[in-house]
């Protein structure tokens, strides 16, 4: 264990969506890196890599006692949270329950860590902020946080209001540090083997600008966040430095973007989801491509 590890020990952090596609990720990162976690979810992993407490996170009561440590065998309470639950993207279910349950739950995580002075606040926003899908393309590339949220689906909607709701938190707790990460689509190395097939038809994922955010720099994006000190809030891209695709990232805008002015000289592979303000203000540089995995 290193010594951060030792530091890390220290904090007591939940984790919501912990049994989610990026949710696992999290957890077990935390712990190997010395955090105590405590997982919630609706629903229990099959092995859990840390303690585990079912919560609906609609229900503010519910919120409130795991958090606190009002639950039994779970008494001690929580220092920071990682709040990433949520009905995961548009189309699921109908917009009103998205909504429902996106909104509501993220409200009581929120009112419930103002309520018992927890400082350290990180959730997930989404890359979908931005714009997606690009039907209408972005206003340039690589696109970053400095244009004001186009949400284009109810579940984006919301996201875009919580990055608002986060904002009045703050103003009303100024020691609150929050940090909301717009993730981009979350993979797994086992996801990598069809990105090859992409390159046949760039509109296959044109809509998020062909980025992605591989599961373990999405944790570490999740750590450096908590790591953070600087009370208020602020919100930050997250995807991988590449695209995932095998052609230039100049062509790729040249040939679906034409009247989209880029901004800068592109790297081959660079990604245009912009991740300059995470690398500048967390030290976020991610770790993994998904070119090491794909001969």
């Amino acid at each position: 264990m290193t010594s951060d590890s030792v530091q890390n020990g220290s904090r007591r952090v939940a984790v919501t969506g912990s049994t989610g596609k990026l949710g696992r990720t999290v957890v077990a990162h935390l712990v190997e890196q010395g955090y105590d976690v405590l997982a919630l979810d609706r629903t229990r992993p099959e092995s859990p890599a840390a303690p585990f407490v079912a919560v609906d996170l609609t229900d503010y009561g519910q919120v409130f006692e795991a958090l606190s440590g009002g639950v039994d065998e779970h008494p001690t309470p929580v220092d920071a949270v990682v709040h990433l639950a949520a009905i995961p993207a548009p189309g699921l279910t109908t917009n009103a329950a998205t909504f429902a349950n996106n909104s509501a739950a993220t409200y009581n995580v929120f009112a419930a860590a103002k309520a018992l002075k927890i400082r350290s606040v990180v959730w997930a926003s989404s890359e979908t902020v931005l714009g997606l899908p690009f039907d209408t393309p972005p206003p340039y590339a690589p696109v970053d946080e400095e244009y004001h949220p186009r949400p284009e689906t109810t579940y984006s909607l919301n996201k875009a209001l919580e990055e608002e709701m986060a904002r009045h938190f703050c103003r009303w707790d100024p020691e609150l540090t929050m940090v909301g990460l717009r993730f981009s689509n979350v993979m797994d190395p086992e996801d990598y083997a069809a990105f090859p097939a992409y390159d046949e038809d760039p509109s296959l994922r044109q809509w998020n600008l062909w980025g992605y955010i591989d599961a373990r720099d999405g944790a570490q994006a999740v750590r450096l966040g908590l790591e953070r000190t600087d009370p208020g809030v602020e919100v930050f891209i997250v995807a991988n430095a590449d695209t995932v695709m095998s052609r230039s990232s100049a062509d790729l805008m040249a040939q679906v973007f034409p009247d989209v002015e880029v901004r800068k000289a592109l790297d081959e592979h660079e990604t245009l989801l912009s991740i300059d303000k995470a690398r500048r203000l967390l030290g976020y540089q991610p770790d993994h491509s998904w070119r090491d995995h794909v001969g």
